[in-house]
């Protein structure tokens, strides 16, 4: 079964708007089977958007289509596939109560027509109730293929798509069966992986595929298989994933589609073990992106953000004479600061990072993008120097990363 993805709306075009719908639908059409060929943006434009219905539908048997439904002047994809589909414009009354319902809970103004227009919709669709918001959802059918309208509201979108549009394309459609299996590799990079495995991987089934997903210094490895046979797809996948760990334990980070704030906070509340970071370079973005995730009070207990060396000194205790014989950026300096967060915090571990992010502040001897970085337990810690050589937030995106790496190695090497 196969796919396209249509977004509209000029805002996209531009840049102002990230478009984040299509990558979301294509993650959940690829998990219930249905093939994504093609996504397309196209801006508020008429003949641009029916060029485009009929260039994706002599392909695809599904068209799922994104914006244009709101209450506005350059909200045009209604009256367009009305024209497409061949149907007049009617009130839905269910529709009509539902854009009432919603208004009357969110403002004491008085209801505006061009609200009320929302509850408009062609007479040839089937509407889908926006659970969410004002602007009904539509589905079409014409020549076998399935066409759906949702508004561009993110969060609106996945509603529908989750309580809605894909139980229809399930029961009007025969969907194979597609699984995947993913693990992560560290200290090796996606080149040499790639020449590590090629002869396991050319003797791959046609029906189970590879990719590699390089992201922040790590490398995920994805296989897919796809089959109408769920028992047959899944001892195969199995059966290829068992030999691609064997091939990569060397590096192998976790057997799991996880990232790797995920795999320090599983191993972590496995032992039974506290965390907590002493950040100068970058500002807070470790302890955000492990608090990011729910649970993580079970193990973080808090971070001190030492940006300068006064902070350096008066919270962390890093002595003045290390400061001015080995800088801030140093293996002296991230020992110091971990060592006094680990009594500070009162936790079992802690990282402790100190760099030049730039674009300014480094020099011969330290170019920007120098990091140190500290991992430190009761008994034991690591350092470990890097060289970054990317803009600001990727290079504190790489620190981060990196960062909770060392702490999984020392981790490691912690008695049970």
């Amino acid at each position: 079964m196969i796919a396209s993805i249509i977004t509209i709306g000029d805002e996209l075009l531009i840049g102002q708007v990230v478009d984040t719908n299509s990558a979301w639908m294509a993650r959940e059409l690829n998990d219930n089977g249905i093939w994504l060929k093609r996504r397309v943006a196209v801006g508020d434009n008429k003949d641009d958007i029916v060029r485009t219905l009929a260039e994706e539908s002599r392909e695809a048997h599904i068209i799922l289509i994104t914006g244009g439904l709101g209450p506005t002047a350059d909200d045009i994809t209604k009256p367009v596939l009305c024209e497409f589909f061949g149907g007049k414009m009617v009130v839905n009354e269910a529709a009509l109560a539902n854009v009432k319902n919603i208004l009357a809970k969110l403002t004491n103004r008085p209801v505006l027509e061009r609200n009320l227009k929302q509850a408009e919709v062609p007479d040839v669709c089937t509407v889908i109730n926006n659970k969410r918001g004002t602007a009904p959802g539509m589905w079409f059918e014409k020549d076998g293929k399935i066409f759906v309208s949702m508004p561009g509201v993110p969060h609106e979108m996945q509603g529908m798509m989750t309580d809605d549009v894909i139980p229809r394309l399930k029961r009007h459609f025969e969907m194979p069966f597609i699984r995947h299996r993913t693990l992560m590799v560290a200290g090796i990079g996606e080149s040499y992986v790639a020449e590590h495995i090629q002869s396991w991987e050319n003797q791959l089934p046609a029906n189970i595929k590879l990719a590699y997903l390089p992201n922040y210094g790590m490398v995920r490895l994805r296989l897919t298989g796809i089959d109408d046979d769920e028992l047959i797809i899944n001892n195969a996948l199995d059966t290829q994933f068992t030999q691609l760990k064997e091939l990569v334990k060397e590096w192998l980070v976790t057997d799991k589609d996880q990232n790797m704030q995920q795999v320090v906070a599983e191993m972590l509340n496995k032992a039974g073990k506290t965390l907590g970071t002493a950040e100068s370079c970058t500002g807070g973005y470790i302890a955000h992106i492990l608090t990011a995730a729910p649970g993580a009070s079970s193990y973080f207990k808090g971070s001190i953000v030492s940006y300068s060396n006064a902070i350096k000194q008066g919270l962390l205790g890093v002595e003045e004479q290390t400061l001015n014989q080995h800088g801030a950026v140093s293996e002296e300096t991230v020992t110091q600061m971990a060592k006094a967060a680990l009594s500070q915090l009162n936790t079992d571990y802690c990282v402790a990072v100190s760099g030049i992010m730039g674009p300014d502040g480094g020099s011969s001897e330290k170019p920007v993008g120098t990091v140190w970085v500290a991992a430190a337990g009761r008994n034991s810690i690591l350092t470990q120097k890097f060289h970054f050589r990317f803009n600001r937030a990727r290079n504190i995106d790489l620190t981060a990363n990196f960062s909770l790496n060392l702490l999984r190695q020392l981790l490691l090497q912690e008695p049970d």
